[in-house]
């Protein structure tokens, strides 16, 4: 049970304390409040927060269970309770000779079955072997998903662009929104074009929808239905229906029901991935998350990278009740980060009912934000600055320049760690005031500090450390599932809304039952119809 009364004893006590004041009790407060996990460095110094903060939330991890539940994780046990299912997306990324028996299977053994023929296709794509129906090379690469299918390999394709091929352009659509489709195959030859349609069931609405116009683009241009199975490969496990779409059963590529849409890229959803950067950096990908999950499966919680993570987002959260978190990578090729962080976050833990199905006394996810610096600084930093809304940042940052503008990239760095100090210790009244500023604009300049940021330090954006990165959220987030009781696995609360939709879709083509709706959405539909 969540310790909510000694949280927010903790927030009355240090409820007059300022950073300034913690760090200037503790000079080595900066290097102490510090952990590394591969090639990540976490400062967390700047959190509102003391050592007895800290021992409760490890001790309130360690009553609520967290490393049973993490062993029973990587033993497969099903404890997505809901869906009745193993969670093992840490078997993904398990090395090849290693075995994992789960429910009388070695799953391991069938993931590398699956990387393996993933390379064979990469590597025939990328090298010119695999060619269109027309004869023509493979120079097009578009990925057709949604949610997990999407945000994923989208992020990581970003993310890496300095290793991706450059003969390959990869493209990514996943909004039902036609516009979507049309933007993404603007100036594609069709000759050269290949699309990876990921639908696990091969049923998602959307993801059907654009992969069927898709196919009708690539049919009038070839004028053979044939052309299908040279310009389209399945991330799916329904054979039957990507069969009857046209595509070759060899060319589909299968997951499992315990790997969640939020924590695919490192299954066969990273086909797009693969075929982008090679199976070698996908394999050091794979293997940075592998390096993260061996941490947060080893280290002790009070070093545990994530686990940190996880439970200074608890404080935040339920202790000092802020309601947000803002995900700021100082670092143009991580600009999807946010997106990607906002599902894995808010999917797997905005739920308001405890494993056991009853209502949660607590509050649970917040509202995951943001996009890179220094662009939002001339957007929402204001508020974080000086809002009354007091906003937790992650603040995020590769050493290593990610151009050869070494001067530009300094110039990032100094704003970052700037940010990370006007935020905790702002600026006083007096200190405005003493600098020449007129006293009646003093309140105008003035910043309260006693903000709270983490910093994450990469050392490079390699894929080794991308997939540390990415892990390590993915562990926070179980984490804080831990300490709220809840599950992080399921997303029941997608479902409605796609059912009503699918249902307006019938009235919109007079294929309804002539459904009950309230004014408004009749109103609303009504005017839809009018206007088609």
């Amino acid at each position: 049970m969540l310790p909510l009364d000694t949280l927010r004893g903790h927030a009355d006590r240090l409820a007059g304390t300022t950073l300034a004041s913690l760090f200037d009790a503790d000079p080595r407060r900066g290097e102490r409040m510090s952990v590394r996990a591969g090639e990540l460095y976490l400062d967390y110094s700047k959190n509102r927060l003391d050592d007895a903060v800290l021992a409760d939330l490890v001790d309130a991890a360690e009553r609520a269970g967290l490393p049973e539940r993490a062993r029973a994780m990587f033993a497969g046990e099903h404890i997505n309770v809901t869906e009745d299912r193993s969670v093992l997306h840490v078997a993904l990324r398990k090395p090849a000779g290693e075995s994992l028996v789960v429910d009388g299977v070695d799953v391991v053994a069938q993931v590398h079955e699956v990387l393996g023929r993933m390379a064979e296709l990469a590597t025939a794509v990328r090298s010119g072997q695999w060619r269109g129906h027309t004869g023509e090379r493979i120079t097009h690469v578009v990925n057709i998903g949604i949610g997990g299918s999407d945000l994923g390999p989208r992020m990581v394709v970003r993310a890496l662009r300095r290793y991706v091929d450059d003969g390959l352009t990869v493209r990514f659509v996943a909004n039902v929104d036609g516009a979507d489709l049309e933007s993404a195959l603007e100036g594609l030859d069709p000759q050269r074009t290949l699309f990876v349609v990921c639908s696990k069931t091969f049923t998602t609405a959307e993801t059907l929808a654009n992969a069927t116009a898709a196919r009708t683009w690539l049919v009038d241009a070839l004028g053979d239905d044939a052309a299908v199975a040279r310009h389209f490969v399945a991330v799916s496990t329904n054979a039957d229906a990507v069969a009857e779409f046209g595509i070759d059963q060899h060319n589909m590529f299968g997951f499992w029901d315990w790997v969640g849409g939020r924590y695919s890229v490192t299954s066969a959803i990273g086909l797009s991935v693969m075929l982008a950067v090679g199976p070698d950096h996908f394999g050091e990908l794979l293997a940075g998350f592998h390096d993260m999950d061996e941490h947060f499966r080893t280290a002790p919680l009070a070093e545990n990278l994530p686990v940190l993570l996880g439970l200074i987002g608890v404080w935040e959260r339920n202790g000092l009740g802020m309601q947000s978190l803002a995900v700021l990578p100082y670092a143009q090729d991580l600009e999807l980060l946010p997106a990607y962080l906002q599902q894995l976050d808010m999917e797997s833990n905005g739920k308001s009912v405890t494993l056991d199905g009853e209502p949660v006394g607590h509050d649970t996810g917040p509202i995951v934000w943001g996009q890179p610096g220094t662009n939002g600084q001339h957007a929402f930093y204001q508020l974080l600055h000086q809002g009354t809304t007091v906003v937790p940042c992650d603040m995020i940052a590769v050493l290593a320049p990610l151009s050869g503008l070494r001067s530009q990239h300094d110039q990032l760095l100094a704003n970052c760690l700037a940010q990370t100090q006007a935020l905790a210790f702002g600026r006083s009244r007096q200190e405005v005031v003493d600098s020449g500023v007129d006293p009646a604009l003093a309140g105008h300049r003035t910043f309260p500090g006693n903000r709270p940021s983490n910093t994450i330090l990469m050392s490079e954006l390699t894929p080794r450390a991308l997939g540390q990165l990415i892990a390590a959220y993915e562990h926070k987030v179980f984490t804080q599932g831990v300490l709220w009781d809840v599950n992080s696995f399921d997303q029941w609360g997608v479902e409605l809304g796609k059912t009503l939709a699918r249902a307006l879709v019938a009235e919109m083509d007079g294929d309804g039952a002539g459904a009950e709706l309230d004014s408004s959405t009749r109103r609303l539909l009504d005017l839809y119809r009018q206007a088609r």
